[in-house]
């Protein structure tokens, strides 16, 4: 397939010397050439083009796994990402007979790989190209906001139709806050199977102490098989599927890294905000991240409760508990940055010299002059009924899965009268195997108890919102009322989720499942509590999608403009924001300047696992391991001690420039080999994402070697070792 060569040097910066500052920079694999000077500075010999052939070495090896990135390490299909990238498969197939949350999984021969369950797909990139004036051609300054969302929304799903006649995955997303539109042609492999997970004390060791905290010494590693049908296309999961031969694939470097190695991180960053206004970053501040953090922790303690009722709870509780207690640790890190780190200010700051730059030559305040203020009356606005949006959006959003089934059913009712081009774009036909898949997987994690109790939690939010912000239509069915006092308020809850729990069979598999092809009509005859429910919540639910098509109609046309005056008054080439695409970000291995009087090395070794090893908590490292080290202090030989280090490293700390989304992505060396998996951040760098900080950025990955040590002397996994090419 041809590949879209693009030089990304955008016009308004053709004229503009210098490179982007330290090693910020989640790049597009096509700016990469862009940047040979640099990377020559940094000692690399490679070809900066190579980057730029997404099929060819090494980026045709690099995949998403929609949230988290991997890569392809054999002939066969075999995938290596992280451990915590494997929590929704681990717990997919757990029992409370066969715990593999706490146990792990090794699949001795490629009968034994379990099915990731519905919905599970992996994606690799094959194709990129810029369609910005395609768009340009259908827009004029004169078209009202509401219908300018209208042509942006046809001409998307039109483009997205025709890419993927081929069979290919398409996307057509937005860089630059929509000044660049680009198309990307995917493939998708859609049977995805666990090969292996260390134990809990290996590849979840520290638990949330070390969450986002240096030193780290956790094994967070796991290994995936990619299946396609017997004609090598991909196919939905089957016992006759084979194993996919990629045509890429990483080599496992036996010689990890060291102090000063240049590195390069390919993945899939989901999303950072340093384009953001200050406007969006206050609004953030003052009162979002502090509302995510209260819930966070009223939500986990909440879980955490549930998960001590009994094993099974445990095991369904569990993936939420992790992602509650991940994201509060990013949230709380994030706010402290930027009140206490001071990033707020710095963002206004630099906001103000944007202005001044405007305002300093007529011809820019009569082109660039209206953005900023339009941008922050829109934030202004949807600001007025955030509190009440907010509680809906997660009241029939996911807080209850039988809940956000019974919207999802009711909307593809809705939707399924209408032309494809004229539905919601998650309503398209495209998308209705993965609903009818999101809606047979929950099966695995659902619980009347659960999720009456997470549901019970937004409704008790819903009693709270003033009166002047109401949910009217969620009040009626409730029955609450602005003024209750609380008891007053949960003895209504409690008696309207007894008829709501009684009234339902949406629990039952088959049954949620047969419901995706009824009709509106046919929906109401069935006379289901939680299908009436979110019938009568569906008007509202319209008003505020009709609220929302408005307001991005309005930042397709002022986003383009603050971005291209953000971008004419920087130095350089610069990366766009992260937004679940493709890129590729470079730097050092390197220590860093803590805090006054504390240093952090760059690497840790297995030595830190005995130091921090304690039983019965997040620090108990499984008896494999605990030997392992033991025989390796006793003089056992092996290829993977460093020379310097005088022990077998775990992880360390670079200067590579990642966020959230690249868990699992290859770290590379300057030969394209796999040295290390990225897999977290620093915590008092997490603000990153908003405003890069050059200086104390840090990265975390696990070292190859503590991998490939982790298979042969704990795990004893000779097949996956010869398969991946590794000699004893």
């Amino acid at each position: 397939m041809k590949i879209a060569r693009l030089i990304f040097l955008l016009p308004v910066l053709a004229c503009l010397a210098g490179l982007a500052a330290a090693d910020e920079g989640m790049w597009m694999p096509q700016q990469i050439p862009a940047l040979a000077s640099r990377l020559e500075a940094l000692g690399f010999q490679g070809e900066p083009e190579a980057f730029a052939d997404l099929t060819g070495q090494p980026m045709g090896a690099v995949v998403s796994l929609g949230g988290c990135s991997a890569s392809f390490v054999s002939p066969e299909g075999l995938l290596v990402t992280n451990h915590h990238c494997v929590i929704g498969a681990l717990q997919y197939n757990a029992t409370p007979e066969r715990n593999l949350l706490e146990e792990g999984f090794l699949a001795k021969t490629k009968a034994e790989e379990l099915p990731n369950g519905p919905g599970s797909y992996l994606y690799v990139t094959t194709e990129v190209s810029e369609v910005t004036g395609d768009l340009a051609r259908r827009l004029t300054p004169d078209l009202p906001d509401r219908k300018r969302y209208e042509v942006v929304d046809r001409w998307v799903k039109e483009r997205t139709a025709a890419c993927e006649k081929d069979g290919s995955r398409c996307r057509v997303s937005p860089f630059f806050g929509g000044l660049r539109w680009f198309e990307i042609r995917q493939l998708e492999i859609q049977d995805v199977r666990l090969v292996y997970a260390p134990a809990a004390g290996i590849g979840n060791f520290g638990g949330e102490t070390d969450n986002w905290r240096w030193p780290r010494h956790g094994g967070d590693f796991g290994m995936f098989r990619a299946y396609v049908g017997p004609d090598g296309k991909p196919a939905l999961y089957s016992k006759g599927n084979v194993p996919y031969r990629p045509k890429r694939r990483l080599a496992i470097s036996p010689d990890g890294v060291a102090p000063g190695d240049l590195v390069f991180v390919a993945g899939y960053p989901g999303r950072t905000e340093r384009h953001k206004t200050y406007a969006e970053i206050a609004e953030m501040t003052e009162w979002e991240l502090p509302r995510d953090i209260r819930r966070a922790t009223e939500l986990l303690a909440l879980a955490d409760e549930l998960a001590a009722r009994s094993p099974d709870l445990e095991i369904k509780v569990e993936a939420r508990r992790r992602g509650l207690a991940n994201g509060l640790t990013n949230d709380r890190g994030v706010l402290e940055g930027l009140v206490r780190g001071g990033v707020l200010e710095k963002k206004k700051a630099r906001e103000a010299a944007l202005q001044a730059w405007i305002a300093a030559d007529p011809k820019r305040e009569e082109e660039f002059g209206g953005a900023l203020p339009g941008l922050d009356a829109l934030t202004a606005d949807a600001a007025r009924t955030r509190e009440r949006d907010d509680v809906f959006d997660s009241f029939v959003g996911g807080r209850s899965s039988i809940m956000e089934a019974a919207d999802t059913i009711h909307q593809m009712a809705v939707n399924r009268l209408k032309k494809d081009a004229d539905r919601e774009r998650d309503f398209q036909e495209r998308e209705w195997t993965r609903i009818r898949e999101r809606l047979d997987r929950m099966q695995r994690s659902l619980d009347p108890v659960l999720d009456r109790a997470f549901l019970r939690y937004t409704l008790v939010e819903a009693s709270k919102l003033a009166a002047d912000g109401r949910i009217e239509r969620l009040d009626r069915a409730v029955g609450l009322r602005a003024g209750m006092t609380c008891d007053e308020a949960s003895k209504a809850i409690d008696a309207f989720l007894d008829r709501l729990y009684a009234g339902t069979r949406l629990f039952d598999r088959e049954y949620r499942l047969s419901l995706l092809d009824k009709t509106e009509a046919e929906l109401r005859e069935a006379k289901d509590s939680f299908l009436d429910l979110a019938a009568a919540l569906y008007p509202f639910g319209e008003q505020l999608r009709e609220e929302d098509k408005t307001r991005r109609g309005a930042r397709y046309r002022l986003e383009p403009v603050y971005m291209k005056a953000l971008l004419a008054s920087s130095s350089g080439l610069v990366a766009p924001d992260a937004n679940g695409t493709l890129r590729v970000t470079f730097g050092r291995v390197s220590g860093v300047d803590a805090r006054d009087g504390l240093y952090y090395k760059p690497q840790t070794t297995v030595q830190g696992v005995l130091e921090k090893e304690a039983p019965g908590g997040e620090f108990e490292a499984p008896k494999p391991l605990l030997d392992a080290i033991a025989a390796l202090r006793a003089g056992k030989e092996t290829p993977y001690r460093d020379a310097a280090l005088g022990d077998v490293p775990v992880d360390f700390l670079s200067t590579v420039d990642t966020t959230g989304g690249n868990s699992g992505s290859p770290t590379l060396d300057a030969k394209g080999r796999l040295c290390g998996l990225l897999f977290d951040g620093t915590y008092d760098t997490v603000v990153s994402d908003i405003l890069y900080d050059p200086v104390r950025t840090r990265s975390i990955h696990v070292d190859s070697r503590y991998l490939l040590w982790v298979l042969t002397e704990v795990e004893g996994a000779t097949r996956l070792l010869e398969e991946m090419g590794v000699g004893k």
